[in-house]
């Protein structure tokens, strides 16, 4: 029964993890992202399948923009107002290399001054224009953009060569600061596109995202534009910048959160298991040890039954000898009558006591048998010695 809760309860935890981690994963694309991916009003996706749909070579470009990133074969490469990662100062340089070598680079600027892209704007000067005036010129009679106004195609040059009329939201235009940047389309002294020689190739800055727009795409001579670049050959959307970018810091946030809430589970699925039960009591098992007499009596018992052996006699004798030699200096090699006498001079041990009880050790040895009786004799006799040397015990001159 435990091990069946417990196998169910990793199985929630496991079922849960892989519910976060396909919410995590599969979260749809913001819908003011001009992204490939998005079908709102303000993605790309329209036109990107339009370009599919029409035979044109079209990829998106997932990948950074620096290294072996962009392919050679590319020919138009469309940044769209990226808002994730920032383009670095390496992509950058590397898209202008690119360029030079004959590539057509179309970047859609945000009008979001957070979304701004430093690098990009500071290679191509580019600076916020002035307002754009509200124009319907061109729309449909029963078509409604009340968001949006008409721009006139100034210079029909370029990829912008038999265009007339784009549509465009209502909002401010840019300006270009490069000398040799020329002005392609915008209305009242209000740009929305320019183009900008780079080498042997070319790059054109749009203000906002309007041409490219699922809202949009269709009116006027918007989805004309990206026809005349799609004819060049193949184009590649940037949607790399539209990733992970410093928000996309939070996954990481909320996983790590995940994390601790598993943790959390698995610790009080732990704590569960093994900790204690609330039920009936059980009655308190009562350890009984023996007791210290016990084993001293069982020490007794031993060595009554297995008798003495003959090397513990001589071992009192030297135990004592050194004993003497530690508290009273009484060198080891000193026969035992000098011995004797230096132990009465120094302790006032009676000579005759100690000599005695030597005597009594060989004849002891001497013996065939040892008894225990004899041994423990013997043991009192230098136990008491060793006392009065250490001075626990008081001197008390007895009679052999």
């Amino acid at each position: 029964m435990k091990g069946a809760r417990t196998a169910a309860i990793h199985g929630v935890l496991v079922a849960l993890a892989l519910a976060l981690g396909l919410a995590v994963n599969q979260a749809p694309t913001p819908p003011m992202v001009p992204s490939v991916d998005n079908p709102g009003p303000q993605g790309v996706r329209a036109l990107y399948l339009y370009l599919q749909e029409s035979g044109a070579p079209v990829s998106a470009q997932r990948e950074a923009l620096d290294g072996p990133g962009l392919p050679e074969s590319v020919r138009t490469v469309v940044v769209a107002a990226p808002s994730g990662r920032p383009v670095t100062e390496g992509e950058a340089e590397a898209l202008r290399k690119w360029v030079s070598r004959g590539g057509t680079f179309v970047y859609l600027v945000s009008r979001d001054a957070k979304a701004r892209q430093p690098h990009l704007d500071e290679w191509l000067r580019v600076s916020e224009g002035p307002m754009l005036a509200p124009d319907s010129e061109g729309l449909p009679p029963r078509e409604k953009d009340l968001t949006g106004t008409t721009v006139r195609v100034w210079v029909p040059v370029g990829a912008a060569r038999g265009l007339e009329r784009f549509r465009v939201s209502l909002d401010r235009g840019l300006t270009v600061g490069r000398p040799e940047a020329v002005p392609l389309a915008g209305t009242k002294g209000a740009a929305v596109m320019w183009r900008v020689p780079e080498g042997r190739g070319e790059v054109y800055v749009l203000a906002g995202t309007d041409l490219a727009e699922n809202r949009r795409l269709e009116l006027l001579d918007n989805l004309r534009f990206w026809d005349a670049l799609a004819t060049r050959g193949p184009l590649a959307f940037d949607e790399y910048h539209h990733g992970a970018a410093p928000k996309q810091e939070a996954p990481s946030a909320r996983a790590l959160w995940v994390f601790v809430a598993q943790g959390l589970v698995v610790g009080l699925l732990y704590a569960v298991s093994r900790g204690t039960r609330f039920g009936p009591p059980r009655p308190l098992v009562v350890e009984k040890h023996r007791s210290a007499l016990e084993y001293v009596r069982s020490m007794g018992w031993l060595t009554r039954r297995s008798k003495v052996e003959r090397e513990l006699v001589p071992e009192l004798a030297r135990q004592l000898r050194r004993r003497m030699h530690e508290r009273l200096g009484i060198p080891l090699t000193l026969p035992e009558d000098e011995a004797a006498r230096m132990l009465e001079q120094t302790c006032g041990l009676p000579a005759a006591d100690y000599l005695a009880a030597r005597e009594d050790l060989v004849r002891t040895l001497e013996q065939r048998d040892i008894r225990p009786s004899d041994y423990a004799r013997l043991a009192r006799q230098h136990a008491r010695f060793e006392d009065i040397l250490t001075g626990r015990t008081a001197l008390q001159v007895t009679k052999p």
